[in-house]
This record gives C-alpha cells, structure tokens and sequence, in this order.
C-alpha cells in the first residue's frame, strides 16, 4: 500500500469529502480494519483567499510548494491537491517534487473518454472557467471545453462557491441557477456532458438534477487517489 500528501483546508468542506472517502474506498478494496496512509496538510485558507483576490498566485505558490516538499520529505508516495482552482500552481509545485502530482484534471478526463463524450460544459470558480489553467489541461486529454457564455452567469457561480458552498451553505435558489446554466448550455452549446470543476459544487447538484452525463471532479480524483494507495495503477 502506497502513502499519499494532500494539500488541504481549500475549503476545508471538500477535504473532510477526500478524507472520509479516500479511507472509505482503500477499506471497502483491502477490508478489514484497512485505512489509507496519508497525511493531510490542512492550509488556513483566508490568507490564500486574500491573495486570489489580489491576483497574487506567486504569493499561494510561495506558501504551498513549502507544504509540498514538507509532505515529501515525510515519505509520502503522490502528492495531491484537494481542488480544482488551486490546480493554477500545479505545474509550479510538480517542478519542485520528486514525487508525483495526481492532477485532478486527468483523473475527470479519463472518465469522460470511457463513456466517449468529448464535448463537456465545465462549471467552477471564476478562475477555473476564464483562465486556462484547467481548460488546457482537458484540452489535452481530448475534451472540447465550454464555459457559460455569460460573465453575469460565471460570476454568480462563482459567488455561490464562496459566499456559500464554501461556508456548507446549500441552498435551492443556488442548485436552481446552476441547473439553469447548465440547461442553457445544453439548448445552445449542445454539450454532452458536465464537469463539475469545483470540489464543492458536489454538495448542490447530483447526477439526478441534469439530463446529462455529470463529471465530478471529486469524485475522479479520490477514486484515482484510493487506486494509487492500493497500487491499482500508476
């Protein structure tokens, strides 16, 4: 069994999703009293959330590539990140470790390519959907990305992930506008598919709420993770 580093605590609402899930899946394949060796660097995310605001990613990559080789230096195997928009300084972090980097982006690919959907609506903070961190990075694995159109559509998504989901806040009005956005997306862009590129939207729309096939990143990167830590795959 492999040990994995996570960097966590962004929010910390989705890191109690990877922590909980991560043990789940490595005891449901190996059984018994069986749980995942991994050690989880809980980061305080205000300080972070103040720099994404002032546009400062060489600040975040400055406190998180520190954390990175930290969890290295403690023998761990991979190292992952638990979110999608910090993913923006994952080439940074990858740079600076010996260790693997399991990017959340090809963990949700490799899942669409299995059910042969290529053209994908992605939804998640600002950052994820107007920069091309993400977006490349699916582009590369195949997939044929659309955003919402809509800057006043990508700024409430993006609120809501802050000003609520981050909080555990779910609301109805909130999983009403997404599936509107989404639906919106079907009628004009034709879509296949939806990727939920933030670790928290999970908690607002389920697979029963669209008419489309749902890609969570979440729920792509644990699995990935649990089959790493019981050498599934590479």
């Amino acid at each position: 069994m492999k040990k994995i580093g996570i960097i966590g605590g962004m929010s910390y609402e989705s890191s109690i999703h990877y922590y909980e899930r991560i043990n789940d899946g490595v005891n449901k394949k190996l059984k018994e009293l069986t749980c995942a060796e991994m050690v989880i660097y809980n980061v305080n995310f205000q300080p972070i959330r103040e720099k994404m605001l002032k546009n400062d990613w060489e600040g975040i990559k400055n406190i998180l590539v520190p954390i990175a080789k930290k969890l290295e230096n403690m023998g761990v195997d991979a190292i992952a990140i638990a979110t999608n928009t910090i993913h923006k300084v994952a080439d940074d972090i990858e740079k600076e470790i010996m260790v693997p980097l399991i990017h959340i982006a090809d963990c949700v690919s490799k899942k669409c390519r299995q059910e042969k959907k290529k053209k994908i609506g992605l939804l998640g903070t600002k950052y994820t959907m107007e920069e091309d961190f993400l977006k490349n990075r699916l582009k590369k694995n195949g997939l044929d990305i659309i955003i919402p159109a809509s800057k006043e559509e990508r700024e409430e998504i993006n609120r809501i992930i802050f000003d609520e989901l981050c909080k555990g806040e779910i609301k109805e009005s909130s999983k009403n506008y997404y599936q509107n956005c989404i639906n919106h997306m079907i009628e004009k862009d034709g879509i296949e598919g939806v990727i939920l590129g933030c670790t928290e939207i999970e908690m607002l729309i389920k697979e029963k709420d669209i008419d489309i096939p749902l890609y969570d990143t979440t729920k792509e990167h644990i699995q990935a993770l649990v089959d790493f830590i019981t050498e599934e795959r590479n």
